[in-house]
C-alpha cells in the first residue's frame, strides 16, 4: 500500500511540537511530586511570620508542619499550634492545641473567602469573644491600630474536638461561658460529652449533654448531626434531643423538647420571645427551625392547675420578630390567672407544678400580706419593652373554667394581636353565667403612660347562675344584661383604673327568685317568721339596676335600684378605685306589713380588700329608744315599735331602666366613647 508524502506529513507532529508538550508534562508531573513530597516544613517559619503579619497577632505553629494537597482541596496539618487573640480580649489566645487539622478549599481562595469544611482540634483550648461594636477574636483582619478582630470571619463546616476546653464572651449579648469536651467513642452515636458553666443574659447557666463525634459549624452540604442537651438558666429548666444540622445558625433544629419553669415570662430575657406572665409551668413538644423560622409543634403540658396545647411560630426575619399560633385548654383553672394582669399566683396555684431546683415563687396570700393598705387591684407595673419587642398574633380558647368563686365563669376565648407596641384583645369572647360578656381591651404600649380602653357587653347572663344561693332553690329566673366601657392611662392595672372614666351598668328585666336572702337582707323579722312556718315562696322580680358614672377613678352610683314583689332596694354611694375606698348606703323598704322588723339603712365602707358592712345609727337607735320606752308601760307596746307599715311602693321599672342606660356626666360619656370607638 502506498502513502503519499504530503498524508505521512499529517500523521506525524513536528518533532519541536512533539518536545514541547513532552517537556511540559514532564514539568507537571515535577512539580506534582514536588507539591507531594516537598519538605512543607521548612515553611513553617515563613507562615509563621506571614500569619502574625496579616493579622496583626502572634501566629506559630509549635512542632512540625505538613500539607496534604488536592486539586480542589487541601489538608494543612499543625503538630502543635497556637494563636493569640487581640489585645482587647480577655482570653490570651484565640487557639492553642497540641495538633489540628485543617481542610482549606481552594478556589474561593481566589476571590478571598476562607472556607473550611473540616477543622480538628486536639486538646484545644479556645479563647472566643465578640463586643457590641462588631469586633470578634476569629476574624482575621488587622486594624489600623495592628490588632485583629475586624476582618472576614471563615466559614467553619465540621468541627471535631477531642478534650477541649472554651471561654466564650459576649458582654452585649450577656454571655459569659466556659465549656468541656470530652470524646469517647464507646459511647456509641453521640461519643462527645459537654459541660458548660457561666451566665447567659444575666441569669446563671449551667448545661450538659452529648452530641456526634462532628459539630456542625455551618451546613454546607452535610447531615445534621444528633444532639442532646440539659439547660438550667435561672428558673428555667430545658431538656432537648434531636439533630441539628448548623450550630452557628441552629438551622436545622428538629428536636423533642421539655420545658420547664417559674414563668413563662423569664423567657423574654432567655430567648427575646414576649410571652406573659404565669405560674410554674411544664410544657413538652417538638422544635424545628428553617431559616429564621421556628416552630413549636404538638405543645402539650401543664401552666399551674390549667392544662395547654397547641402550636406556635416564631419568625424574627423582617423589621420585628413575631409570635403566631393556636393555643387551647380542656380546663383552665382561674387561679392561673393572676400573673396576666399583674398579680402573684395563688397557693394552689404555685404548687401545681414542681421544677426542681428552683423555689415556687412568691403566692398572692404572701404578697397581700406584705402590701401597705391591704389594696388588691394589681400595682405591678406593665412591661413596655415586652409590648414593643416583637408583633404577635395568637389565638386561645378554653373549653372549660373552674375555681371562679363568685364568677360563674365557664369558658373563654381570646384573639391576641401585638403589632407595634399595640395591645388589643379582639374578640375577647367569656361565657358567664349561662350568658356572655364579648368584647375588646387594648392597650397602647407604645404610649408611657400606656393607653388603655375596655369595651365589653353583657348578654344574657342568669340570676340563678350568678347568684349560686339561688340556684340552690331550683325555682330562680332572671336576665341580666349590661355593659362596661372605661377609659383611662396607666402603667399598672391599678393606675389605669384609679384614673380611668365611663360607663358601668347592669340591667334585669322581671324574673324570680327564692325568698330567703332578701328576707334576710330587709331584716324584716315578720317574713322571717312566716318563712320557717309555710316554707319557701317565690318573690317576684320586677327590675334592677346597677348604673354608675366613673370619673377619674370614681364610681358614682346613678341608678343602684332593685325592685321586688316584697321590698324596695334604694341604694347610693361610691366606689373609689384609686384609694379602694367604698361608701355606699342601702336603703331597704318592705312593701308589706309585718312585725318584729329592724329595718334601716344598710351601709358599706371599708375597702375593696376589706369591706365592713354595717346599719346607720341614727335610725336603728331611734326605734329602739321606742321599744324600750314601750314596754316599761306595756311589753305589747313595745311590740309595737317593731311594727312595719310597709311604705315601699313600686318602681317605675322604664324610668329605672332608661335612667341607667345613659351616663349622667359629660367626662363618663366621652371617657364610654372613647373606649367603644376600639370596637
Amino acid at each position: 500500500m502506498h502513502i503519499s508524502s504530503a498524508t505521512a506529513s499529517h500523521l506525524h507532529a513536528p518533532r519541536w511540537l512533539r518536545w514541547t508538550v513532552a517537556g511540559l508534562l514532564a514539568l507537571i508531573a515535577a512539580l506534582v511530586l514536588l507539591v507531594l513530597f516537598f519538605p512543607w516544613d521548612l515553611l513553617r517559619g515563613p507562615v509563621n511570620r506571614f500569619v502574625s503579619e496579616k493579622t496583626g497577632r502572634a501566629f506559630e505553629i509549635t512542632r512540625r508542619l505538613d500539607v496534604q494537597p488536592g486539586w480542589r482541596q487541601a489538608t494543612v496539618i499543625l503538630d502543635g499550634v497556637s494563636f493569640a487573640n487581640p489585645g482587647w480580649a480577655r482570653s490570651s489566645h484565640l487557639v492553642r492545641a497540641e495538633r489540628a487539622e485543617i481542610d482549606i478549599r481552594l478556589w474561593p481562595l481566589l476571590s478571598g473567602r476562607v472556607e473550611l469544611p473540616r477543622i480538628l482540634l486536639a486538646a484545644p483550648q479556645l479563647g472566643l469573644q465578640m463586643e457590641a461594636d462588631g469586633r470578634r477574636t476569629w476574624a482575621l483582619g488587622k486594624t489600623s491600630a495592628g490588632e485583629g478582630g475586624a476582618g472576614r470571619v471563615p466559614q467553619i463546616g465540621r468541627l471535631e474536638v477531642d478534650r477541649g476546653e472554651l471561654d466564650f464572651l459576649a458582654p452585649a449579648y450577656g454571655v459569659d461561658m466556659q465549656a468541656r469536651f470530652d470524646l469517647d467513642p464507646s459511647r456509641g452515636t453521640l461519643p462527645l460529652h459537654y459541660s458548660l458553666r457561666g451566665r447567659y443574659k444575666g441569669q446563671p447557666l449551667q448545661a450538659e449533654g452529648r452530641a456526634g463525634q462532628v459539630l456542625q459549624i455551618d451546613a454546607m452540604g452535610a447531615d445534621p448531626f444528633p444532639m442532646e442537651i440539659r439547660a438550667r438558666a435561672g428558673n428555667t429548666r430545658l431538656e432537648a434531643e434531636g439533630t441539628v444540622a448548623a450550630l452557628a445558625t441552629l438551622d436545622g433544629v428538629d428536636a423533642r423538647f421539655d420545658l420547664r419553669g417559674r414563668t413563662l415570662g423569664d423567657l423574654f430575657t432567655l430567648l427575646g420571645v414576649a410571652l406573659p406572665e404565669t405560674p410554674p409551668y411544664a410544657v413538652k413538644g417538638t422544635l424545628r427551625k428553617n431559616g429564621t423560622r421556628w416552630d413549636a409543634g404538638a405543645l402539650q403540658g401543664r401552666l399551674g392547675l390549667s392544662d395547654i396545647g397547641g402550636d406556635l411560630a416564631f419568625e424574627q426575619g423582617g423589621a420585628r420578630a413575631r409570635l403566631s399560633g393556636q393555643l387551647h385548654s380542656r380546663l383552665l383553672d382561674m387561679d392561673d390567672l393572676g400573673p396576666l394582669i399583674g398579680l402573684p399566683p395563688t397557693a394552689r396555684s404555685a404548687a401545681a407544678v414542681k421544677v426542681e431546683g428552683v423555689p415556687p415563687p412568691v403566692t398572692a396570700g404572701q404578697a397581700q400580706r406584705r402590701r401597705a393598705g391591704g389594696k388588691v387591684l394589681p400595682t405591678a407595673p406593665l412591661d413596655f419593652e415586652r409590648l414593643r419587642a416583637m408583633d404577635a398574633d395568637v389565638r386561645y380558647r378554653a373549653q372549660r373554667i373552674r375555681n371562679v368563686r363568685d364568677v360563674p365563669l365557664e369558658r373563654g376565648a381570646v384573639h391576641v394581636l401585638l403589632k407595634d407596641g399595640v395591645l388589643t384583645l379582639d374578640p375577647l369572647d367569656l361565657g358567664v353565667g349561662g350568658g356572655t360578656v364579648a368584647g375588646a381591651i387594648r392597650i397602647d404600649g407604645a404610649r408611657r403612660p400606656a393607653d388603655i380602653r375596655a369595651a365589653l357587653d353583657v348578654r344574657g347572663l342568669q340570676l340563678a347562675r350568678l347568684l349560686p344561693r339561688l340556684e340552690g332553690s331550683g325555682n330562680s329566673v332572671g336576665r341580666m344584661d349590661g355593659r362596661l366601657n372605661i377609659a383611662g392611662e396607666g402603667v399598672s392595672v391599678a393606675s389605669w383604673l384609679g384614673g380611668a372614666s365611663g360607663d358601668v351598668a347592669l340591667l334585669m328585666g322581671s324574673g324570680q327568685f327564692g325568698n330567703l336572702l332578701p328576707v334576710f337582707a330587709t331584716l324584716v323579722g315578720g317574713d322571717i317568721i312566716k318563712f320557717i312556718a309555710r316554707g319557701e315562696r317565690d318573690v317576684q322580680l320586677r327590675c334592677a339596676a346597677i348604673a354608675f358614672d366613673v370619673e377619674k377613678g370614681l364610681m358614682t352610683g346613678r341608678t343602684l335600684v332593685l325592685d321586688t314583689s316584697n321590698a324596695v332596694f334604694q341604694a347610693g354611694g361610691t366606689i373609689n378605685l384609686a384609694t379602694e375606698g367604698l361608701d355606699l348606703v342601702i336603703r331597704p323598704e318592705p312593701k308589706g306589713k309585718s312585725i318584729l322588723s329592724l329595718r334601716t339603712p344598710l351601709t358599706v365602707g371599708g375597702t375593696l380588700g376589706d369591706p365592713r358592712p354595717g346599719v346607720e345609727a341614727g335610725p336603728l337607735l331611734a326605734r329602739a329608744a321606742a321599744v324600750v320606752a314601750g314596754a316599761t308601760v306595756n311589753p305589747l307596746l313595745g311590740l309595737a315599735a317593731t311594727l312595719e307599715p310597709g311604705p315601699g311602693k313600686d318602681a317605675d321599672c322604664a324610668a329605672v331602666l332608661a335612667d341607667a342606660r345613659t351616663a349622667d356626666s359629660k367626662a363618663a360619656r366621652q371617657g364610654a366613647a372613647k373606649a367603644r370607638a376600639i370596637r
